[in-house]
């Protein structure tokens, strides 16, 4: 073995578990306090901004001269390379050191958003995207690094539950800030800002650096075949995703050549790694009951919590309610974020994780049923609370799912980069799905309504008939054609039968989501009572730093 990657002698205190992670010497409190700040700000910019662009979505449509279908690539880039990237970063850090990814990376996504700067159109924002995507798989695993050096050795649990929480409040706290950074300069204000946050994480970890780690070499030729079926497969699976609502599924013929290409190709990687000697994926262990049950967990959560970018939101802006209306609605999801992490962090007890996973699931079936009975008269103060326990229930939850999966793991440290693949896909992935499924459901429904709608509106119907004075003697002062008047009162009539329809359809998405919460809270209730009854226990777990933070986690809510 070359002896660049022979492994370094550790104190046991300090010793990493897993090639790649960085070992764990004692601290200093300034010093730990340090980290865990450099934590924050890594963690931050490894998912703001993506949120950033969600988040305004619409205001980035016109200034890039986009249409509605071109204009969604940019958070599919982001998806597609984030997921491919976690195929190779455990493997990398282990052989080269997270530190060179990480900071080549950073570099790379420093220049290409400068460089976006200068040039406005669609192309270069996807290619921000796609290089902000391969840089937040390495932000999201740092930034749990930086923070496990913050904690002693005893709060390594709790560690945990902030590092990977954190991330979860770019997509709130990017809807709060993002109306202010629109101000300063349109569209290059949200660009600057995300460069900001680049060159910022680039010099804390330059300044701040992370104990170092053992290196070995790991890669194998077959690796890279495996990544490129992989990495198209899933890419051509989130786009897909991404655009099947918006071009329409069965109205675009690429949709279904990307869906076949991704089966064919996901499909081919995971029969080259079923039958390798030294595989990059544990297929067998991946395929196990444990597992299937964990990722099936993890994506109908991941659904559920799509109520509130895909659910409230376009509710409220459907409603025509503008981001000055709605933000202190987003400073309550916030809130909920930060409560929701703070209670996870506090009271994760590893012997004991269905608890907080079915209290989360509990609140959000809560939040999502309060939705349910919303109108068109409904305004952002109305949802506050339910909001606030979707935020609540959504960080709530993180913490204690990735410990009950990670429990698995300890007894064959092989198996680390197919959970933290599996983790990473089932969080991306499922967002997609969670996403396409209700914008889907909530386009089907309102045609449904709709049309149940219109078949009432006839003029022989002495309400109709009504309205539709009201509305055109509303009209005499600015027109005086009676004929443009009874025009104009028809198409009022449509506008409102429309709202109508839609807040109809919404409601069914709310009840739709309350009832998939309600379902996946009572699996996971009977999966824990039979667990109790059998005697078979949930294997305690404590983190070590270097488990820990092998995880590639993400948290991007795409759409």
């Amino acid at each position: 073995m070359n002896d660049k990657y022979t492994p370094h002698d550790w104190a046991p205190h300090e010793r990493p578990s897993i090639p790649g992670s960085p070992s764990t010497p004692l601290h200093s409190t300034p010093k730990r306090l340090a980290f865990l700040v450099v934590g924050v700000i890594v963690a931050l910019t490894g998912g703001l901004g993506n949120a950033l662009v969600v988040a305004n979505l619409q205001y980035l449509q016109g200034p890039l001269g986009a249409t509605q279908a071109e204009i969604a690539w940019l958070p599919a880039a982001f998806v597609m390379t984030n997921v491919s990237m976690n195929l190779l970063l455990v493997k990398f850090r282990q052989q080269f050191g997270l530190r060179a990814f990480t900071e080549v990376f950073l570099v790379l996504y420093a220049l290409v958003t400068f460089a976006h700067l200068f040039v406005n159109d669609i192309d270069s924002a996807i290619a921000v995207r796609a290089a902000h995507g391969m840089v937040g798989a390495a932000l999201s695993s740092l930034g749990l690094y930086y923070t496990i050096q913050a904690f002693p050795q005893k709060w390594r649990t709790k560690a945990l539950v902030l590092g990977l929480g954190t991330a979860q409040l770019a997509t709130p706290l990017a809807r709060l800030v993002s109306e202010d950074l629109l101000q300063i300069a349109e569209w290059r204000g949200l660009y600057l800002f995300e460069l900001g946050m680049c060159l910022l994480s680039l010099g804390c970890v330059l300044i701040l650096k992370l104990p170092p780690g053992d290196r070995f070499k790991t890669f194998e030729k077959l690796d890279f075949l495996t990544f490129a079926l992989l990495a198209s497969g899933f890419a051509a699976l989130c786009a897909a995703l991404s655009l099947g609502r918006i071009d329409w599924w069965l109205e675009e013929p690429w949709i279904g050549i990307a869906l076949a290409f991704s089966i064919a190709t996901i499909c081919a990687g995971l029969a080259i790694e079923h039958n390798r000697t030294r595989p990059l994926l544990i297929t067998r262990w991946l395929g196990s009951g444990r597992m299937l049950r964990f990722a099936l967990g993890v994506l109908l959560t991941r659904i559920v919590l799509s109520e509130q970018a895909t659910g409230a939101v376009g509710f409220l802006q459907g409603l025509n309610q503008g981001s000055e209306q709605l933000h202190t609605l987003y400073f309550f999801m916030l809130l909920g974020s930060v409560a929701g992490l703070v209670a996870s962090a506090l009271t994760i007890n590893p012997q004991h994780l269905f608890k907080p996973l079915i209290i989360a699931l509990a609140l959000m079936a809560i939040g999502s049923g309060m939705d349910s009975f919303s109108t068109s008269l409904t305004r952002a103060p109305q949802m506050y609370f339910s909001q606030f326990l979707l935020a609540f229930g959504g960080t709530f939850f993180l913490g204690p799912t990735l410990v009950l999966g990670m429990s698995g793991v300890l007894s064959n440290p092989r198996n680390m980069v197919s959970f933290s693949v599996l983790f990473g896909i089932t969080q991306n992935v499922g967002s997609l799905i969670g996403s396409a499924l209700l914008g889907t459901f909530q386009v089907w429904r309102e045609k449904f309504h709709s049309a149940h709608i219109v078949e009432h509106l006839t003029l022989l119907n002495p309400q109709v008939q009504s309205r539709l004075q009201s509305s055109s003697g509303s009209l005499i002062s600015a027109i005086a054609d009676p004929s443009s008047r009874t025009g104009q009162g028809i198409r009022t009539l449509a506008t409102a039968a429309t709202r109508e329809a839609n807040t109809l359809a919404y409601n069914d998405v709310f009840m739709l989501i309350a009832l998939i919460a309600v379902l996946t809270m009572i699996w996971t209730t009977s999966r824990a009572t039979w667990l109790w009854i059998t005697t078979e226990p949930v294997a305690p777990f404590t983190p070590t730093p270097t488990a820990a933070s092998s995880v590639q986690f993400s948290g991007a809510k795409p759409t």
